[in-house]
């Protein structure tokens, strides 16, 4: 008896979520092979191949669809995802999604559904509340095969839970959940989790994505070096790279239920330390991995004239700016002048901390703020002193209150206080642990402005804030917490302390 493709669908949907729910319903499961960096950056089929199936081997459709495509990326420098080779594979391996679902772009009303078809059957959108009422339904959206489509899922209540469907030829092929923002002006409490450099090792791992979502935060902030290592201007390459995140079970898992915001740094651009327009590339090279970045990815749009991946967004009590770091900056040796953010970018920043009505800000940086560890390699303060300088003034004559900087690039955990003149503090959590990879010591000699350390290859762990505006002075508590549950750090500021 043949079977049809419907069956053959459901019947994987139905297989799918129950490998991801055995997976994430156990304490702690030990990857079958380790990767290491500079394997990771290598990117090989067999480095490729060892990552896939790091903590168990997916479906063997999933697993043949993903080898099938990415031999197809391989053979040219920008080959997408409409290539006939590419969908075929697909059609042949019964899978419905290339990509997705993926949650983003969250506000107290909304919410952005990123999916990548791999056919054209139409795709429906059914979101429920906590009591089974429909709350939206997004009927028969026509779709192209292999390009990436955002459903925009407003007229929604804020602070309120919410399932959702999503059908393609009429069948549920996938689903998740998300909770909406609450109102800015709502007094409460609020979770956001952040963190960064997975280089693709940490990627897959179901421990620190099951952690993360038992602590039901709002949104996650990835903020560099996530899931493109090394690919320099061979966009094909980056696309084979962002597949083998999508058809990992783990991370489909995660980002269906909790939103996702992302910018990049050094590995996800080019290479190593590159920035702006590096020597042998051009600014076509340029716009062609920023465009290749914004497709694969479920941001925010509001930067002035899409020229590089920042954005802002406000969630309830905080507002968020993640940052360019790399592909914006500037340095014109014959003027003597570097900038980390270039012109347009930099001043964006500095109008919304002016603007912001909101109690807390947390700005990312892809690295490192402070100037400390590695001699000052590649932060602020040997790129753009004067730039931040500038930040911080700003922040302190303007009494602008609640800003913490976040950052990545040194493999560890790490925070610090950075002692202004007037006597005033920054604090700054640098979180570059998600894929326990190796870099400097922890802890920086000689150091009284460092609050704590720890070094990449033993502590997997993610940053979280905890913020509470419930009470006569609002505070943010920040935590560190492993991939096996463990709280490592936990330290409240107030809001009075946050401020000039």
């Amino acid at each position: 008896m043949k079977i049809s493709h419907f069956y053959i669908n459901l019947l994987f949907v139905l297989f799918s979520n129950l490998v991801l729910e055995a997976t994430f319903a156990q304490t702690y499961i030990q990857p079958l092979h380790k990767v290491t960096l500079p394997q990771a950056h290598k990117g090989t089929l067999e480095v490729d191949t060892l990552l896939l199936d790091s903590y168990g081997k997916p479906p063997e459709n999933v697993r043949r669809f993903y080898l099938e495509s990415r031999n197809s990326f391989s053979s040219e420098t920008d080959r997408n995802f409409t290539h006939k080779d590419i969908l075929e594979s697909a059609r042949r391996n019964d899978i419905t999604f290339l990509g997705g679902p993926m949650l983003g772009s969250l506000s107290n009303e909304s919410v952005i559904i990123w999916v990548r078809p791999a056919n054209s059957e139409s795709i429906s959108i059914v979101v429920k509340d906590s009591d089974g009422n429909i709350a939206k339904r997004v009927e028969n959206v026509r779709v192209t095969p292999g390009i990436d489509k955002r459903f925009l899922i407003n007229g929604l209540t804020p602070d309120t839970n919410y399932k959702y469907s999503v059908l393609s030829n009429k069948s549920s092929v996938a689903a998740g959940s998300f909770t909406t923002a609450p109102m800015n002006d709502l007094k409460g409490k609020l979770r956001i989790a952040f963190g960064a450099d997975f280089h693709k090792i940490g990627l897959h791992n179901p421990n620190l994505y099951r952690e993360i979502q038992k602590r039901e935060p709002l949104v996650m902030l990835f903020y560099g070096d996530t899931a493109v290592d090394g690919r320099k201007n061979n966009a094909s390459m980056h696309r084979s790279d962002y597949l083998l995140r999508d058809v990992s079970l783990p991370w489909k898992k995660f980002v269906a239920n909790i939103p996702v915001y992302a910018t990049w740094d050094d590995w996800d651009y080019f290479t190593n330390d590159t920035n702006g327009i590096p020597k042998n590339y051009t600014s076509s090279d340029r716009e062609l991995i920023r465009e290749v970045w914004k497709r694969n990815w479920n941001n925010p749009v509001n930067a002035p004239n899409r020229e590089g991946i920042y954005f802002k967004t406000r969630l309830g009590s905080v507002e968020i700016f993640m940052l360019d770091t790399r592909s914006c900056r500037e340095n014109d040796k014959r003027r003597q002048y570097t900038s980390f953010l270039g012109k347009t970018q930099h001043e964006w920043l500095k109008k919304g901390l002016k603007e912001s009505t909101a109690p807390f800000k947390i700005i990312s940086s892809g690295t490192m703020w402070s100037d400390y560890v590695s001699n000052a390699k590649d932060t602020w303060g040997s790129w753009d002193t004067e730039g931040r300088e500038e930040l911080f003034s700003l922040i302190e004559e303007e009494r602008i209150g609640g800003v913490l900087l976040i950052s990545g690039d040194r493999h560890g955990a790490r925070g610090f206080k950075i002692p202004r003149k007037s006597g005033f503090e920054f604090y700054e959590f640098e979180v570059g642990t998600l894929g326990g990879v190796p870099g400097p010591a922890a802890m920086v000699k000689n150091c009284p402005e460092q609050i704590f350390g720890y070094d990449g290859p033993t502590t997997i762990a993610f940053g979280e804030f905890n913020f509470d505006t419930s009470t006569d002075n609002p505070n943010v508590t920040f935590l560190l917490i492993r991939d096996k549950g463990e709280i490592l750090e936990e330290h409240t500021l107030t809001l009075d302390q946050l401020t000039p």
